[in-house]
């Protein structure tokens, strides 16, 4: 395997000033074509990500906050399962954000979001987020009125409203000890078809459909135009947007755990230093333990 942060630097959007969708192909594998060779490295790195988050862990200042973000069939939880595989339960929590709840209309938008935040030395992954609030809800605006907001509070720009809370939400996050990393698995409307038909046809993936499914891809290119006003508007060094070629999950696989190798490693994480007051404590409470014998 590469240096890590070498095969994800290429997906990488920390600027979003100048970002445009249609210049990620989502078919791309980076001239990869062996899917045997693809499952070989991203074994080691999940050996790797292991190692680094159980330093992490130990050395429990920094926490990381994986967002995963996509249309339906993109992949998010294959990715979140197969790249977490090796991954110490106890270290790392999955949540998965649906339609909210009575209880989360009653509360502002980010509420359940930030109710998940890891804790420091865990690893926090939200399968959707509320970056929902400016996808799903631009998409179909009068999902708002559910949302009970006082009607002078909805003038002016909303959407422009909510990238800036991200931003703030996002900037405060990172000044207390939290990276984080955003996954938008870019899918291409012709296989998405190929997976919706795949569920269909196959009885362990029909489970998976539902009619929804057909109903919001008819809504394509206004998602398509608001994830990427999404990624212009919220991409931040501190908070990058990768936009990961999804066609093939193999490789959409790689570049997850690619990224969030690289974001460990640069953190350095490593065991806590046993300082002299330790040592000494270390080593009475062995002699106590010797001194007992084998009884």
């Amino acid at each position: 395997m590469d240096k890590p942060g070498t095969l994800s630097a290429r997906y990488r959007v920390e600027d979003g000033s100048h970002f445009r969708l249609k210049d990620f192909d989502p078919a791309d594998t980076n001239g990869m074509t062996s899917q045997e060779e693809a499952a070989e490295t991203l074994q080691a790195g999940i050996a790797e990500l292991a190692r680094l988050q159980e330093r992490l862990w130990a050395q429990d200042r920094y926490s990381l906050l994986v967002i995963f973000q996509a249309l339906d069939a993109a992949g998010k939880d294959s990715a979140i399962k197969h790249v977490m595989s090796g991954v110490n339960p106890q270290g790392c929590e999955v949540h998965s954000f649906r339609a909210p709840s009575d209880e989360e209309l009653r509360h502002d938008y980010l509420w359940r979001a930030v109710r998940a935040l890891p804790e420091r030395g865990r690893i926090g992954i939200f399968n959707r987020s509320y970056y929902e609030e400016m996808l799903v809800v631009r998409v179909h605006p009068e999902l708002l009125e559910k949302e009970r907001i006082p009607p002078e509070l909805l003038k002016g720009d909303v959407w422009q409203q909510r990238f800036l809370d991200a931003r703030i939400l996002e900037q405060y996050l990172a000044r207390h000890g939290t990276v984080i990393l955003k996954f938008y698995l870019n899918l291409s409307r012709r296989e998405q078809r190929k997976r919706f038909l795949a569920r269909i046809d196959q009885p362990n993936k029909s489970w998976k459909f539902s009619m929804a499914d057909i109903a919001e891809r008819q809504h394509w290119d206004e998602y398509m135009a608001a994830y990427q006003e999404v990624i212009q508007h919220t991409s931040s060094k501190e908070a990058p947007w990768y936009v990961i070629p999804a066609d093939y999950k193999w490789f959409t696989r790689l570049v997850v755990a690619d990224a969030i190798i690289h974001a460990l490693e640069t953190l350095g994480p490593g065991y806590p230093r046993v300082t002299d007051a330790m040592r000494k404590e270390l080593d009475e409470a062995k002699a106590a333990l010797l001194a007992e014998g084998d009884a």
